[in-house]
């Protein structure tokens, strides 16, 4: 017992021997740091820092990546990914925080402050990041007595150096498929107009002007059917998930939309409604404002990944060159020159050509109220290849708006308005602007079947307005077939006879 005690005091002993000496080493340290600090210019205290970590590293097992802000005059990508990424794994215990909200942004978000640590686990594996701000001041080229302070900043990655290949191919790709990600759920839309008057001659990074997007519009609230409705937003998962999928069969990553029908069907609260959905940001394209096809790639340049084109109106928002008569544009001999404008081909290269290929992950959207009109090169699949048909209102679509606009789910008038919107040809935009009229549910319903009648006899009189000229074109045909029908045989004969005797 008495030899068991003895030997607990004299571990007890150099432990706190142990604990001196580096109590003591550390003390040196920092007070050697602090004496380079005082003596030694920030230039030469970096270089002996280097080193120092150099020959301590050789024997470590530990590896440390640098994620520097910049490479060059570029912004690493991986940086702003680490940044976006890391913000989610910064323990509750912080006590620091560094908090941003952008004057055009609606998010307020949060991140690391300088010389903190955030430890994240992927797969089983610690990894250690910490995150660097340093000030640094540079002379100017011009004038080396005058100089200026930047600020560098970077994550440091320390893991074993074992760990190295994961990290690689697996964990920095995680990374940055997960920031993407936050980066789409956390962002605010815009919606971009183009800025015709520097299209020619501006660059392409400030072709377009944004806005927020604010339009309330999402797939519940929309006034279509239902089977539309989960058809759309089928086709939309299916596509933002088959990015492999269009690189193997070798097509670019796009889809054409043509919603078409008459005014006020939608076709405008469908588009915000997939923008709101995707996360995807809006360009709205005036065809009319621009004067050449080079001028339109510059444009289409300029718009981003993860986006909705959308032309408006295309049937009548531009008259296109025909194909075949483009080339006489070139022709010496053609006088006076015609003005130059957007042809049919260079619309066609950008959606389905050799241009499509610039950008991934792209909607593209034609409205139009008379399909009929386009050409119907315009119309096939791989350029517009889905076709929604924007109908009139439908019993379905009424009661999405009377839940809408009254709050109400269900009412004993239902039954007949459904039977009269059935029968009528009126628009989901004059329906709800007939809920608008009235806060009482049972008044507003009352007043619309009154309005659905009023429709029904106003589109039977347009209906009867257009058949007439048509009857009375069909009398017309009929009394002159009547009038040659007593024709002699002879002139009959003459006129219509190829045989160049005389008769």
């Amino acid at each position: 017992m008495a030899s068991d005690g003895s030997t607990a005091v004299s571990n007890l002993a150099n432990a706190k021997a142990i604990l001196t000496t580096v109590a003591s080493f550390a003390a040196t340290i920092v007070l050697a740091r602090s004496v380079a600090d005082d003596l030694f210019p920030s230039d030469l205290r970096e270089y002996i820092y280097d080193r120092a970590r150099s020959i301590f590293g050789r024997f470590s097992s530990q590896l440390t990546m640098v994620i520097g802000e910049m490479d060059g005059f570029s912004p690493n990508q991986i940086y702003e990914a680490a940044h976006i990424y890391l913000a989610t794994k910064i323990p509750p215990s912080t006590k620091i925080l560094k908090v941003t909200k952008l004057e055009k942004e609606d998010n307020i978000t949060t991140a690391m402050e300088s010389h903190q640590e955030v430890i994240d686990t992927f797969n089983g594996v610690q990894f250690n990041w910490f995150f660097l701000c340093q000030e640094n001041r540079r002379r100017e080229f011009d004038n080396p007595r005058s100089s200026y302070t930047t600020i560098d900043r970077s994550f440091q990655l320390c893991f074993h150096y074992k760990h190295k290949e994961m990290v690689l191919k697996s964990y920095l790709p995680h990374i940055l498929l997960q920031a993407k990600e936050l980066k789409q759920q956390s962002k605010t839309l815009k919606i971009f107009a183009a800025d015709y008057p520097n299209v020619e001659y501006g660059s392409i990074s400030e072709m377009w002007i944004p806005t927020n997007l604010d339009h309330p519009a999402t797939f519940e609230k929309l006034a279509m059917d239902s089977e539309i409705k989960d058809f759309i937003l089928n086709d939309l998962e299916r596509f933002v998930k088959r990015k492999e999928f269009y690189r193997k069969v070798g097509k670019a990553w796009k889809r054409g939309y043509l919603l078409y029908g008459p005014p006020g069907t939608g076709k405008s609260s469908l588009i915000a409604s997939m923008a709101n959905y995707l996360k995807f940001d809006v360009y709205d394209l005036e065809l009319t404002a621009l004067e050449s096809n080079s001028g339109l790639k510059k444009l289409l340049m300029g718009i981003s990944n993860r986006s909705i084109l959308v032309v408006e109106d295309i049937d009548c928002s531009i008259q296109f060159h025909d194909r075949m008569s483009e080339t006489e544009e070139d022709d010496e001999t053609s006088s006076p020159p015609r003005r130059k404008q957007v042809t049919l081909s260079g619309l066609l290269n950008f959606i389905d050509g050799l241009w499509s290929s610039c950008g991934d992950e792209r909607i593209i959207i034609f409205t139009t109220n008379h399909k009929e009109k386009l050409d119907p090169a315009l119309l096939r699949p791989g350029r517009m290849d889905v076709h929604v048909h924007m109908s009139y209102c439908s019993p379905c679509g009424f009661r999405v708006l009377a839940s809408n606009y009254l709050g109400i789910e269900n009412h004993k008038l239902f039954g007949e308005i459904e039977e009269r919107i059935s029968s009528t040809k009126v628009t989901p935009a004059e329906v709800a602007e007939q809920l608008l009229k009235n806060d009482d549910g049972d008044r507003a319903l009352t007043e619309l079947i009154e309005f659905l009648e009023a429709k029904k006899r106003e589109n039977e009189e347009s209906e009867a307005e257009i058949r007439q000229p048509q009857l009375e074109a069909v009398e017309k045909a009929k009394k002159k077939g009547e009038e040659n029908a007593t024709v002699s045989p002879l002139s009959q004969t003459t006129t219509l006879s190829s045989d160049p005797s005389p008769a």
